[in-house]
């Protein structure tokens, strides 16, 4: 029966390592759920959270996840919305299935962590029926909530590909007039997505009572919001073509050609010279003039675990370094310099979601305050772990039972 959904043409682990591969995500997952129940029963006095520190690792995780899982809607506006006036980025039609989906655990795997972050899940309606309209966080959850729902439609067209499925006339008509309509939902997702992550970033931007995290408007918007829509689209489909490398790793398989790879690190090289160059120009603005209109300065936002080090990491180590290598041709032959770069790309946006978050709650903001540490719980990191064993479960079944990458037979010919 396995072999049965397994697409034609190509190969697949045996079934009982398969099953053991998927039992170990279940355990990983139901310790993950484990947690999260005695959250909700307990409440979150459980957790690291406190009067002190409102978000932690869960809003940590879930602004990474979201911000990572952009190659999604930002591959689909490439290929289905510029494409046809750069022939070229034709080429993202070899990976986009997989985008889709990775865009779909994220935003998923993000909504589950999230239930437990609002601290009573049973109230989380009130958001969608008494929105308050004046804060961003109404038009981020209505666009999350709406956006998941796009990346749902778009991956039933993926599922309906399965070999049996698709011997089903209406199920394959269904997929069929569906798939017609991807421009149409990649597109929408495009539009949904730009304002909820642009606004995720404009929450920080008006924290006027946080100056690590206070900026001033561009518009009608603080600029962190521009520069979280950036550090997304930049690390996006760099993410996503490392899950791809992760996947032909662990199966000994090529699954697309290299140009994709190579295409994909000229765009990502491209966005994070630009977003790079955007961030530096934020922080010296923040630390010459905003800061010291605080009456701080610059050094009085760095301390302990909470060291500079977090933002020479952030836009040396993982910014300008792998904007040059990227954009460079001949480091950018290397596989191991590529996909580094990549890793780092994505190490970056995850260390800005973190200041952004923790560190800007934890340094004091009064003259009788002082810094506060925050050190998440088991309570936390199961959760976030389960989060990351449930994206894993899903990009592998949809791996082994669905035709993701059209040039997989053709890579990898029968001996």
């Amino acid at each position: 029966m396995d072999k049965a959904l397994i697409p034609e043409g190509v190969k697949r682990c045996p079934l009982p390592a398969f099953a053991l591969w998927v039992l170990v995500l279940l355990g990983v997952i139901g310790w993950g759920v484990y947690a999260g129940i005695m959250v909700l029963l307990k409440a979150l006095n459980l957790t690291g959270l406190n009067d002190y520190f409102g978000f932690g690792l869960y809003i940590t995780v879930d602004l990474a996840i979201i911000a990572l899982g952009a190659g999604a809607f930002f591959s689909g506006f490439l290929y289905y919305g510029l494409s046809r006036f750069f022939p070229a980025l034709k080429e993202l039609h070899k990976i986009i299935n997989l985008a889709v989906i990775v865009g779909f655990v994220c935003y998923t795997g993000a909504l589950a962590v999230l239930l437990l972050e609002i601290g009573q899940p049973i109230r989380g309606w009130f958001g969608y029926w008494h929105a308050n309209v004046h804060s961003m966080l109404t038009e981020v959850i209505f666009c999350i909530t709406c956006y998941a729902i796009v990346l749902v439609i778009e991956y039933v067209p993926i599922v309906l590909e399965n070999r049996k499925l698709s011997e089903i006339k209406p199920l394959r008509l269904f997929g069929h007039n569906l798939h017609e309509l991807m421009a149409i939902f990649a597109l929408t997702g495009t539009f949904l997505s730009f304002f909820h992550q642009g606004s995720l970033g404009g929450v920080a931007g008006v924290l006027f009572a946080r100056p690590f995290a206070y900026r001033t408007g561009f518009f009608i918007w603080p600029w962190t919001f521009f520069l979280f829509i950036f550090s997304a689209i930049a690390s996006g489909p760099g993410f996503t073509a490392l899950i791809c490398r992760a996947i032909e790793k662990v199966t000994g398989k090529n699954l697309v050609d290299r140009s994709v790879y190579e295409l994909i690190a000229k765009i990502v090289g491209g966005l994070l010279l630009f977003y790079i160059t955007l961030k530096i120009a934020d922080t010296l603005y923040w630390a010459l003039v905003l800061a010291p209109e605080a009456g701080l300065k610059l050094t009085d936002f760095y301390w302990g675990p909470y060291g500079i080090w977090l933002l020479v990491t952030e836009i040396i180590i993982c910014g300008v370094i792998p904007a040059i290598l990227l954009l460079t041709p001949q480091t950018r032959q290397s596989n191991i310099i590529m996909f580094s770069m990549f890793f780092l790309n994505c190490v970056g946006v995850c260390i800005n979601r973190f200041v952004m978050t923790v560190q800007a709650i934890a340094a004091p903001v009064m003259p009788f305050d002082k810094w506060e540490i925050y050190v998440p719980t088991v309570y936390e990191w199961a959760p976030c772990i389960a989060m990351v064993a449930y994206c894993i479960l899903i990009i592998s079944l949809s791996y082994r039972y669905l035709p993701l990458f059209p040039r997989e037979r053709e890579l990898n010919p029968a001996p």
